[in-house]
Protein backbone atom coordinates (compact mmCIF):
# COMPACT_ATOMS: atom_id res chain seq x y z
CA UNK A 1 0.00 0.00 0.00
CA UNK A 2 1.32 3.37 -1.08
CA UNK A 3 1.95 5.88 1.99
CA UNK A 4 -0.82 9.09 1.86
CA UNK A 5 0.46 12.37 -0.36
CA UNK A 6 2.00 14.96 2.29
CA UNK A 7 -0.24 17.94 1.84
CA UNK A 8 1.91 20.99 1.42
CA UNK A 9 0.59 23.87 3.13
CA UNK A 10 1.87 25.72 0.13
CA UNK A 11 1.69 25.28 -3.73
CA UNK A 12 3.98 26.07 -5.97
CA UNK A 13 1.94 26.88 -9.54
CA UNK A 14 3.21 27.62 -13.13
CA UNK A 15 1.26 29.27 -15.76
CA UNK A 16 1.86 29.01 -19.27
CA UNK A 17 -0.13 30.66 -21.80
CA UNK A 18 -2.78 27.75 -24.20
CA UNK A 19 -1.81 29.02 -27.84
CA UNK A 20 1.98 28.71 -27.31
CA UNK A 21 4.36 26.24 -29.36
CA UNK A 22 5.19 23.15 -27.47
CA UNK A 23 8.93 23.96 -27.11
CA UNK A 24 7.89 27.43 -25.87
CA UNK A 25 5.77 26.03 -23.29
CA UNK A 26 8.07 23.60 -22.11
CA UNK A 27 11.28 26.71 -22.26
CA UNK A 28 8.53 29.22 -19.95
CA UNK A 29 8.02 26.26 -17.86
CA UNK A 30 11.68 25.67 -17.49
CA UNK A 31 12.33 29.38 -17.14
CA UNK A 32 9.38 30.47 -14.42
CA UNK A 33 10.68 27.24 -12.16
CA UNK A 34 13.66 28.65 -11.86
CA UNK A 35 12.38 31.94 -10.82
CA UNK A 36 10.49 30.43 -8.09
CA UNK A 37 13.54 27.91 -7.09
CA UNK A 38 15.86 31.15 -6.60
CA UNK A 39 14.00 33.00 -4.70
CA UNK A 40 12.26 30.19 -1.98
CA UNK A 41 15.31 28.57 -0.65
CA UNK A 42 13.04 26.44 1.97
CA UNK A 43 11.32 24.77 -0.68
CA UNK A 44 14.50 23.25 -2.46
CA UNK A 45 15.23 19.64 -0.77
CA UNK A 46 18.50 17.71 -0.32
CA UNK A 47 20.94 16.09 -3.25
CA UNK A 48 19.81 12.72 -4.08
CA UNK A 49 22.14 10.15 -4.87
CA UNK A 50 21.60 6.89 -7.21
CA UNK A 51 22.62 3.05 -5.57
CA UNK A 52 26.44 3.65 -7.00
CA UNK A 53 27.55 6.70 -5.27
CA UNK A 54 26.50 9.25 -7.86
CA UNK A 55 24.92 12.42 -6.73
CA UNK A 56 22.53 14.98 -8.47
CA UNK A 57 21.40 18.35 -7.60
CA UNK A 58 18.42 19.26 -5.34
CA UNK A 59 14.70 19.72 -6.56
CA UNK A 60 11.44 21.37 -5.37
CA UNK A 61 10.53 19.24 -1.98
CA UNK A 62 6.69 19.60 -3.40
CA UNK A 63 5.00 19.26 -6.77
CA UNK A 64 4.71 21.88 -9.22
CA UNK A 65 1.13 22.10 -10.60
CA UNK A 66 1.57 23.44 -14.32
CA UNK A 67 -1.96 25.27 -15.76
CA UNK A 68 -2.79 26.37 -19.18
CA UNK A 69 -4.74 29.27 -19.65
CA UNK A 70 -5.55 32.27 -21.94
CA UNK A 71 -3.70 35.19 -22.30
CA UNK A 72 -6.65 36.94 -20.52
CA UNK A 73 -6.78 34.55 -17.90
CA UNK A 74 -3.25 34.70 -17.07
CA UNK A 75 -3.35 39.24 -17.16
CA UNK A 76 -5.92 38.19 -14.02
CA UNK A 77 -3.64 35.71 -12.35
CA UNK A 78 -1.02 38.50 -12.81
CA UNK A 79 -3.30 41.24 -10.83
CA UNK A 80 -4.50 38.83 -8.39
CA UNK A 81 -1.11 37.34 -7.47
CA UNK A 82 0.35 41.55 -7.01
CA UNK A 83 -2.87 42.16 -5.02
CA UNK A 84 -1.87 39.15 -2.68
CA UNK A 85 1.62 40.61 -2.85
CA UNK A 86 3.06 37.10 -3.60
CA UNK A 87 6.55 36.42 -4.88
CA UNK A 88 6.18 36.06 -8.86
CA UNK A 89 8.14 34.36 -11.57
CA UNK A 90 6.86 35.80 -15.26
CA UNK A 91 7.74 35.35 -18.70
CA UNK A 92 6.05 37.75 -21.38
CA UNK A 93 5.85 37.70 -24.77
CA UNK A 94 8.67 40.09 -25.71
CA UNK A 95 11.09 37.97 -23.90
CA UNK A 96 11.26 35.72 -26.65
CA UNK A 97 12.45 38.00 -28.79
CA UNK A 98 15.70 38.60 -26.62
CA UNK A 99 18.78 36.57 -26.44
CA UNK A 100 19.98 37.24 -23.32
CA UNK A 101 18.93 37.49 -19.52
CA UNK A 102 19.57 41.84 -19.72
CA UNK A 103 17.40 42.31 -22.85
CA UNK A 104 14.93 40.71 -21.01
CA UNK A 105 14.87 42.42 -17.88
CA UNK A 106 15.10 44.99 -20.30
CA UNK A 107 11.81 44.60 -22.56
CA UNK A 108 10.05 43.68 -19.31
CA UNK A 109 11.02 47.05 -17.88
CA UNK A 110 9.73 49.13 -20.86
CA UNK A 111 6.23 48.16 -20.29
CA UNK A 112 3.65 48.96 -17.85
CA UNK A 113 2.66 45.96 -15.20
CA UNK A 114 -0.67 46.18 -16.96
CA UNK A 115 0.27 46.15 -20.41
CA UNK A 116 2.36 43.34 -19.96
CA UNK A 117 1.44 40.49 -22.60
CA UNK A 118 2.29 37.02 -20.55
CA UNK A 119 3.67 33.90 -22.01
CA UNK A 120 3.46 32.63 -18.47
CA UNK A 121 3.66 33.11 -14.81
CA UNK A 122 4.93 31.37 -11.91
CA UNK A 123 3.83 31.82 -8.35
CA UNK A 124 4.32 30.25 -5.11
CA UNK A 125 2.20 30.73 -2.02
CA UNK A 126 -0.26 29.50 0.57
CA UNK A 127 -2.18 26.98 -1.00
CA UNK A 128 -5.42 28.98 -1.07
CA UNK A 129 -4.21 32.29 -1.97
CA UNK A 130 -2.22 30.35 -5.31
CA UNK A 131 -5.58 28.69 -6.07
CA UNK A 132 -7.48 31.69 -6.03
CA UNK A 133 -4.73 33.49 -8.14
CA UNK A 134 -5.05 31.45 -10.68
CA UNK A 135 -8.96 30.87 -11.10
CA UNK A 136 -9.97 30.33 -14.58
CA UNK A 137 -7.17 28.24 -15.43
CA UNK A 138 -7.47 24.71 -16.23
CA UNK A 139 -5.11 21.80 -15.27
CA UNK A 140 -2.47 21.46 -18.58
CA UNK A 141 -3.27 18.88 -20.52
Amino acid sequence: MNPSPLRFDTKIAIAVRDDLLLWQKLNVTAFLASGIAASTGEIIGKPYEDGSGNTYLELFRQPVVVYAAAAPILSQAHQRALARQLPVAIYTMDMFTTGNDDDNRAVVRAVPADALSFAGLAVHGPRNAVDKVFKGATLHP
